[in-house]
């Protein structure tokens, strides 16, 4: 077991604490990664204070790169040295969702006594979302990790474990948009502002950003947004579908708003989709009148993770930030320490920032 440093979470709703845990090697497909940077979801900091459950203590966690410095006797294609982004999408590659192409939703669940973390007094510690990432070190199936070209931003591309790929693949995997279509996000926040690159990369004719502020909307618009609607309006729809001169081929509801889910059809033009991406915490209930979607032909689709295949997308997206195509250093609103994560914490709650990252 090697002794590391990580952020446990010990209550819902408290802050983390900063202890020497235990890590066990690698074994099977598994690998051992020295991690570079984690950036701090909305996910990470909803399952801290409880709001979808989870047992207890905890170490969060789940958007991070880093270096492997261990494999288990199973890998194969990595090796010790190679820079990787690690995700939390396990895959065990022979369950119905996996062999059909859709590894987000596989069916295999992790067993929870497989938990690579102990405390320093063997007690067990929940690898949250099968990383554990608000640590130095972390252990992971290979399924969970892609190579990175030497040289890439550690804090940029930690991004491409989650915020990004779920952004991005909302537009492009789930919704199929095709060039010259009109999109809606509403949220312009991290994940917002990559649904917005993907709609603009994949061609869209209008893409309207849905926020809460006008420093938002600016942000959006030098990510590739339009045009921008503040959601405070009485009636945000009317605004975006002036702008667009119809209604939306597709809606991205990237904020875990009961009132975003809400309006989120009325923004729609026929045969339009609402892609929904934003978590509301477990038992929040939204509301919809199904005749209208029934009438108009008009659809809701949920999106886990961008519907990603990480070993095909993610290279591709590394591809385009080389080319200067998609943005990742300006997502980085700020860098920390691992001792400073629950002030990072704290001012990704405030709102303002578009991802903090914790680097080591």
């Amino acid at each position: 077991m090697t002794p590391i440093k990580a952020a446990v979470c010990r209550a819902f709703g408290a802050p983390l604490s900063i202890e020497t845990v235990h890590l066990r090697a690698p074994t099977g497909v598994e690998v051992e990664v020295a991690l570079e940077a984690v950036a701090i979801c909305h996910s990470d900091i909803t399952y801290a204070e409880g709001g979808w459950g989870g047992d207890l203590p905890a170490v969060y966690g789940h958007e991070a790169a880093g270096r492997i410095t261990a494999v288990g006797a199973g890998v194969r294609g990595l090796s010790v040295g190679d820079p990787v982004v690690v995700t939390l999408i396990r895959a065990c590659g022979a369950c119905p969702s996996c062999a059909s192409g859709r590894p987000v939703g596989c069916e295999t669940p992790a067993d929870p006594a497989s938990t690579p973390l102990r405390t320093e007094g063997g007690e067990t510690i929940v690898q949250a979302m099968n990383c554990g990432a608000f640590a130095e070190k972390v252990v992971v199936e290979q399924s969970q990790v892609v190579r990175l070209p030497e040289g890439i931003d550690m804090p940029a591309a930690s991004l491409l474990a989650c915020g990004v790929i779920t952004g991005v693949g909302a537009v492009v995997n789930a919704a199929s948009l095709r060039a010259g279509e009109d999109v809606v996000v509403i949220g312009a926040g991290g994940v917002g502002l990559n649904a917005i690159q993907g709609a603009r990369i994949a061609g869209a004719r209008r893409i309207v950003a849905v926020d809460m502020t006008e420093d938002k909307l600016e942000t959006a618009k030098a990510f590739g947004a339009t045009d921008g609607v503040l959601a405070s309006d009485a009636k945000p729809w009317r605004a975006a579908i002036k702008a667009m001169g119809r209604g939306a081929d597709v809606v991205v509801v990237t904020v875990g708003a009961i009132p975003a889910y809400d309006q989120a059809p009325r923004y729609l033009a026929n045969k339009g989709r609402v892609i929904m991406v934003g978590m509301p915490h477990s038992g929040a209930i939204s509301t919809y009148e199904p005749v209208i979607l029934a009438a108009t032909g008009q659809g809701m689709t949920g999106s886990k993770m961008g519907d990603v295949v990480i070993q095909r997308d993610i290279p591709w997206m590394v591809d385009m930030y080389a080319q200067g195509r998609l943005k990742l250093d300006e997502l980085v609103s700020r860098t920390w320490a691992l001792e400073e994560i629950n002030d990072a914490i704290a001012d990704t709650k405030a709102g303002g920032a578009r991802r903090n990252v914790i680097v080591f």
